[in-house]
């Protein structure tokens, strides 16, 4: 299938998205933001208030994007970088942030375990590509 880009012809389908999505991932870099602006600055009430939008809008385009395995693994990803994001800022908000608070572990480092979710997630996707790729080279 060739695809034309101005004067030239391509030969990979082009990937595009609906505007309404792209305002939710744009509005979801906002909040984002906003939450990490509020934890540079230890402004306490509003990053601790920001964890739900910028949290629930991940959510919300992970789930949308649950039809195609390249973009659900990513932004299941980003859910899980979040999650340790915010864990960290609030250890650090509330100073348990060095202090052991599991089996000798201090706050901030429990971060580490949604964080590696997360590589966990792209590995085995990124694995799985790499197999199915090999395969269907073998068999072609």
């Amino acid at each position: 299938m060739r695809y034309h880009f101005g004067n030239r012809a391509m030969i990979e389908p082009m990937y595009s998205i609906p505007l309404r999505y792209r305002k939710t991932e744009n509005l979801h870099i906002v909040f984002w933001l906003m939450k990490d602006i509020s934890w540079c600055l230890m402004w306490r009430t509003l990053g601790m208030i920001m964890i739900v939008p910028t949290l629930g809008a991940a959510i919300f385009i992970t789930w949308r994007a649950r039809h195609n395995r390249t973009d659900f693994a990513h932004n299941l990803a980003v859910v899980f970088w979040i999650t340790a994001n915010a864990w960290w800022m609030t250890a650090e908000f509330f100073e348990f942030d060095e202090a052991p608070v599991w089996l000798g572990i201090d706050g901030r480092h429990l971060a580490m375990i949604p964080f590696l979710l997360g590589a966990i997630v792209l590995a085995l996707h990124y694995l799985r590509e790499l197999f199915f790729s090999r395969n269907l080279a073998a068999n072609s």
